[in-house]
């Protein structure tokens, strides 16, 4: 990993509001050249602190630019659609290219995301989400055992759920938790135990987690450290196992987990992008929830990182950090925004909000030439 470390500058929420509590990060030098190179910015959520954070190329800094929302955990972007799961509900946002050329500081942002639908489901535990065929949205819903979807018809839709969980009920029995698609069909799911009681999983969190196969239902992994986020990638399986702070994969043949690379915190929240992967930093709180896991023994409270560390996925090894100092202590996803270096999300400016308008393309025609295009 490069020496040395750089600040990330700050943007906060709306010039008229008080400031919020400094959330400050440092990062290493090479980090927004790694960003740069890919034309993408990232996006991470800390339900802890209540954030989404835009991280964006600033030159020989990352501004990181935060946004509020009430406990934000997972994401979900198909190009421009964006959903972003809360307490109680799902966000959709849009993307509207014509409002982010009237953002400041002009000519500057490439990206602007504006509200489009809420849907309220209750306190279902949101964790990873994901885009489907159909434009379906897949969400683990941790605290009823099951994956669902969304539509106006109910608060969820069970659509899957662990043989071994003989109900549909809010207990939380096995904490599903990581969601893998491949061909935008659910593949693969991460929980931190085997249970069919209520927050059984708690039992034998350290030792107890696993990954199954959707299709058949079957145990593919076990025995791991509290796993995160499966992910299919260039035909292979990979996972965090959280509580070692580890990258591996998982053998298609034996279902063994192999760990790539260690990393200095709880390893939650990934994404990739050519042979680099994105991995969440958590420092991990010292509750009963977290105790007895390896990381614990391996890293010495002072040593465990919040933050984004990214991997090189030839040579197993990180190489380069983002490293979140105050204001935050755990990072749940993280997402690369493909395509856009600069982009922005709206969600508490009114003035814009009410003036900004999207109509159908078949509509356009009967919009005065001096307004198309002006957000």
């Amino acid at each position: 990993m490069s020496d040395g470390a750089h600040s990330a500058t700050e943007s906060q929420e709306t010039p008229e509001r008080p400031a919020p509590p400094a959330l400050r990060a440092v990062h290493t030098p090479n980090f927004p050249a790694l960003l740069r190179g890919l034309g993408a910015s990232l996006l991470v959520t800390t339900y802890q602190a209540g954030k989404l954070v835009m991280v964006r190329d600033e030159g020989d800094h990352l501004n990181t630019h935060f946004r509020s929302f009430a406990a934000p955990m997972g994401l979900a972007i198909d190009h421009d659609r964006l959903a972003i799961g809360t307490t109680t509900q799902v966000w959709e946002y849009v993307d509207v290219p014509a409002v982010a050329a009237k953002l400041e500081p002009p000519g500057r942002h490439d990206g602007c995301f504006l509200p489009r639908s809420s849907h309220f489901t209750g306190n279902i535990q949101i964790h990873e989400m994901a885009w489907g065929i159909g434009e379906e949205l897949w969400v683990v819903n941790t605290r009823f055992s099951c994956l669902c979807t969304i539509d106006r018809t109910a608060s969820f839709t069970p659509r899957w759920r662990p043989p071994f969980v003989s109900a549909l009920e809010p207990t939380d029995r096995c904490h599903l938790n990581g969601l893998a698609m491949d061909a935008g069909r659910p593949r693969s799911v991460t929980a931190l135990g085997r249970s069919d009681a209520p927050a059984g999983w708690r039992a034998d969190k350290a030792t107890g987690g696993l990954l199954m196969d959707v299709a058949s239902g079957e145990v593919v992994t076990q025995g791991l450290s509290m796993p995160h986020s499966p992910r299919w990638y260039r035909g292979r399986l990979w996972a965090c196992e959280s509580g070692a702070g580890t990258l591996g994969l998982i053998d298609q043949r034996t279902g063994r987990y192999e760990a790539v690379a260690s990393a200095p915190g709880f390893t939650r929240g990934l994404d990739f992008a050519g042979d680099l992967a994105f991995v969440g930093l958590s420092q991990v709180r010292e509750t009963a929830v977290f105790s007895g896991i390896p990381i614990t023994e391996r890293l010495a409270p002072e040593e465990r990182t919040c933050g984004v560390c990214v991997i090189d996925l030839i040579r197993g090894e990180p190489v380069a950090l983002l490293r979140f100092e105050e204001g935050v202590q755990e990072v749940f996803a993280v997402q690369v925004l493909r395509g856009r270096r600069y982009p922005d999300l709206i969600n508490d400016d009114p003035k814009l909000l009410e003036n900004s308008f999207v109509v159908p393309d078949a509509a356009l025609a009967d919009v005065p030439a001096s307004l198309r295009g002006s957000g």
